[in-house]
């Protein structure tokens, strides 16, 4: 005889800001004045930042380049609700979050201009390089979680990565691991709907990503990755789960990749306008726009004021990336063998 041994589960979804600038009042998190302004403006400089280094890469003073657009409230309502202390693990779009913990914006340059160099932090910020491999990195971050645990420490890991990563075996072996041994650790998945050309509909046939989380013994949830303030919410109550001890989270952002995979991709052949059009009614700092003008912290002279300053922050890290000394040519010798065969040896001479 069969046993039905679970019949049914639940997949719970956060929407707090609408589309118009309307919030639910009641789920609204604890967030005063000054720091709704400081996400706006984080996202705000984000997104300067990213249209920046577009024209960069069109002309040919960095190379190829992610594009955040449309994705800022995924990285920065994440990013700016964990703690200086907690250890973050980026993917390769995760140029938000960098500028959100406090990396200078012209090493981020510095790195997408193909200076390693770019990827070095003060010893103050607590973020990994860069990780192009899709999903290498959610063991690295697992295995951080569980560095913590030893200590007994405080602090939250995070990983951030695309829903093309949850095809990948890396993303369920780390899961399993961190739901097995209760590790304090959140994957936060930027369901940007697209992997490069192929749809999301076509990675899993699961109605949601979040409910991945379940065969593997802990929560999930489903975020709107436009609203900054579900963002946050989510981000935070799961830090302060992990903090108390009850294990990791999967929050799934459900956001969208207005841009082009890379600056060496045509979205234009897989996508329609239509579509894209859509989205962009649902831009995340249009929405936190409409609610901080609703709310008093919004004016025409503000919005004037921070894109000058932004602008120019930018441009200061524009000009500061391109006067930086390039490397010494031998680093690529001094960083890969502990003694030079003769062959090396020669090689430099030569120079």
């Amino acid at each position: 005889m069969s046993e039905k041994i679970l019949q049914s589960f639940d997949v719970k979804r956060l929407d707090i800001l609408d589309e118009a600038g309307n919030a639910d009042e009641s789920l609204l998190p604890p967030l005063p004045d000054e720091e709704i302004r400081k996400l706006y403006e984080t996202m705000v400089l984000a997104r300067t930042f990213d249209q920046r280094a577009l024209n960069l890469q069109r002309e040919g003073r960095i190379g190829t380049y992610a594009s955040i657009l449309g994705q800022e409230a995924s990285q920065i309502g994440s990013a700016l609700a964990l703690e200086k202390t907690d250890w973050i693990f980026p993917s390769f779009r995760e140029n938000g979050v960098y500028i959100a913990v406090g990396q200078p914006p012209y090493k981020i340059l510095q790195y997408w201009g193909g200076d390693e160099r770019g990827l070095r932090t003060d010893n103050d910020l607590n973020i990994f390089p860069v990780c192009i491999p899709v999903a290498t990195h959610l063991a690295h971050a697992v295995g951080a979680a569980m560095a913590v645990k030893y200590h007994g420490d405080k602090i939250v890991v995070a990983v951030y990565f695309g829903d093309g990563g949850t095809s990948e075996g890396d993303f369920h072996e780390s899961l399993n691991f961190a739901g097995v041994f209760r590790l304090p650790v959140i994957f936060i998945c930027q369901n940007n709907q697209w992997a490069i050309s192929v749809p999301r509909e076509k990675q899993t046939f699961a109605k949601t990503i979040a409910q991945k989380a379940i065969a593997y013994g802990f929560e999930g949830i489903q975020v709107d990755g436009n609203d900054i303030f579900a963002v946050y919410k989510a981000t935070r109550e799961a830090s302060e789960k992990a903090r108390r001890g009850e294990g990791p989270t999967l929050i799934e952002c459900f956001t969208y990749r207005m841009s082009d995979h890379t600056t060496a991709d045509d979205a234009s052949r897989y996508r329609t306008k239509e579509e894209v059009e859509k989205w962009k009614a649902r831009d995340p700092l249009l929405r936190l726009r409409l609610f901080m003008e609703k709310k008093g912290l919004w004016t025409e002279q503000y919005q004037r004021e921070i894109e000058s300053a932004l602008k120019q922050t930018v441009d200061e890290a524009e000009k500061k990336y391109e006067s930086v000394e390039p490397p010494d040519f031998r680093d690529m010798f001094n960083y890969t063998y502990a003694k030079l065969a003769q062959k090396q040896q020669r090689e430099i001479k030569d120079f």
